[in-house]
C-alpha cells in the first residue's frame, strides 16, 4: 500500500468539481453506474439531505453526489425536503441520471432555509467544470469546508491478493461539531475496485467505527453527518487488503479533522491497550478525547495525569486502579507518568519535567494500558482553546 495524489479523482471514471461565493460552496462527485454504501449520522435530527439520500442510497446504487456548505438544511420541515429534491433535480438532469442515483448532502448553519438562488446556480458552475484532475478533487474538497482551515483529501493505492491492483480516494470535511458517531462531518470515498453494495457497507461500517467514530473535538453529534462509498459494480473482490487500505485511508482523514479542530493548538492520539474486550477499548479511548478536563489539560500543557486516569474510570470501560498505566510520547520521547498504579510524575521529578516539555508539543500521543487483555483501540482529538469559544461564540445563528 502507497500514499498516491489525486483525491477522489485518483480513482479513474470520476470526475469533481467545486464552486464557491460568499459563504457557500457546492461540490459535484460524478461516478456514473456505481455501487455504493453510506453511514448516516445517529442524531435524531436529521437533516434534509440526509433523509432523502437515505432513500436513494436504499438500493446501492449512486450516479452522483451534490453536496453544500454554509447551510445545513436541517430542521427546515416540508420546504427544506423541497430544496434538497431540487437540488438533486438540478444534478440529476445536469449529467442525465434518473433522480434516485443522486445522493444530497449538506453542511452549514441549523434552522436556515437553504438559499436555492445561490445554491442553484453554484451547482450549474460546478456542473459545468466537472473534469477528472487532481485540481478537480481539490476544489470539491475546498467547496464543503465550513470553519475548516484547509481541505482535506487522501488517496492511497494497493494490491489486493488476487494481484490487482486498486485505488481508493477521499475527500472530507470537518473541524467543529465532532464527536463520536461521526459530527459535522462530510466523507465522501471512491474506489475502482468492483464490489457490490452489501460487500461497501460491510467494509464502510468496520472503517467508520475504528476511524470517523473514534474522532472527538467538542463533544457535539451533527444532525448532517454522512460518510458515502461508491465502488465500480461487480462482487468478490474486497478482501484483507482493501479493508486495510480503506481502515487507513479512513484512519488519515480523521486524524485530519482532529487536526484541524476549531481553535485548536493541539492534537492528541490516545491508545488504549490491554482492554478485556475492544467496546472496553473503545469506551476508554473516546472519554479521554472527549474530557474537557484532559482537553483543557492538553492546552495548559499539564501532564494531568489525574485527569486520564478519571476520565477512563467513567468511561463504561472495565479497569482495574492498581493495574493501569499512562505513558506520554512524542516523536522518541517517551515517558511513564503511572506504571501499573504507581505515581510516577511527581513534583520535582525528571519524569514530570520530562512530560511537561511533551505537553509543550503540538502533537501529543497518550497510551493507557488497562492491563486486562489484548484488545486495543485509538481515538483522535485536539486540546480546547480560547479560540474554539470564540470562533463558536461568533458563529451565527
Amino acid at each position: 500500500m502507497k500514499k498516491i495524489e489525486g483525491g477522489i479523482c485518483s480513482v479513474e471514471g470520476v470526475k469533481a468539481a467545486g464552486a464557491c461565493e460568499d459563504n457557500y460552496g457546492v461540490a459535484v462527485i460524478h461516478y456514473p453506474d456505481s455501487s455504493a454504501a453510506a453511514v448516516f449520522t445517529k442524531n435524531k435530527v436529521q437533516a434534509a439531505p440526509i433523509i432523502i439520500t437515505r432513500e436513494s442510497v436504499k438500493d446501492g446504487k449512486l450516479s452522483v453526489i451534490v453536496a453544500n456548505s454554509g447551510n445545513a438544511n436541517c430542521f427546515t420541515g416540508k420546504e427544506g425536503i423541497e430544496h434538497a429534491k431540487l437540488m438533486a433535480s438540478q444534478v440529476a438532469e445536469g449529467v442525465d441520471v434518473p433522480l434516485d442515483h443522486v445522493a444530497v448532502a449538506s453542511t452549514g448553519i441549523i434552522g436556515r432555509q437553504l438559499p436555492l438562488p445561490i445554491i442553484s446556480k453554484l451547482i450549474t458552475d460546478a456542473l459545468r467544470r466537472l473534469e477528472n484532475s487532481y485540481g478537480a478533487s481539490r476544489n470539491a474538497a475546498e467547496a464543503i469546508m465550513t470553519t475548516d482551515t484547509y481541505p482535506k483529501e487522501f488517496a492511497v493505492e494497493t494490491t489486493l491478493k488476487n494481484g490487482k491492483t486498486i485505488c481508493i480516494g477521499g475527500i472530507t470535511k470537518g473541524s467543529g461539531m465532532i464527536a463520536p458517531n461521526m459530527g459535522t462531518m462530510l466523507s465522501f470515498i471512491t474506489t475502482d475496485i468492483e464490489a457490490s453494495p452489501a460487500e461497501l457497507e460491510e467494509a464502510l461500517k468496520k472503517s467508520v467505527e475504528k476511524t470517523f467514530n473514534m474522532v472527538v473535538v467538542d463533544g457535539d453529534e451533527s444532525t448532517n453527518d454522512i460518510v458515502i462509498l461508491m465502488s465500480r459494480p461487480g462482487n468478490g473482490n474486497i478482501d484483507g487488503n482493501f479493508q486495510e487500505a480503506l481502515d487507513y485511508l479512513c484512519s488519515q482523514l480523521a486524524r485530519m479533522m482532529a487536526h484541524d479542530g476549531e481553535g485548536a493548538t493541539k492534537y492528541m492520539e490516545v491508545e488504549v491497550k490491554g482492554a478485556q474486550a475492544l467496546d472496553d477499548a473503545r469506551m476508554a479511548a473516546k472519554s479521554i478525547v472527549k474530557s474537557p478536563l484532559v482537553k483543557t489539560a492538553l492546552f495548559g500543557a499539564d501532564p494531568n495525569w489525574g485527569r486520564i486516569v478519571a476520565a477512563v474510570g467513567y468511561s463504561g470501560a472495565r479497569m482495574d486502579e492498581n493495574t493501569i498505566s499512562v505513558r506520554l510520547e512524542e516523536g522518541d520521547r517517551i515517558v511513564d507518568i503511572v506504571d501499573k498504579g504507581k505515581i510516577m510524575g511527581f513534583e520535582g521529578t525528571e519524569e514530570l519535567e520530562l512530560a511537561e516539555s511533551i505537553m509543550e508539543r503540538e502533537e501529543i500521543k497518550i497510551i493507557v494500558d488497562l492491563a486486562l487483555g489484548n484488545y486495543e483501540a485509538t481515538a483522535y482529538g485536539c486540546d480546547l482553546s480560547y479560540d474554539y469559544v470564540r470562533i463558536n461564540s461568533e458563529y451565527s445563528t
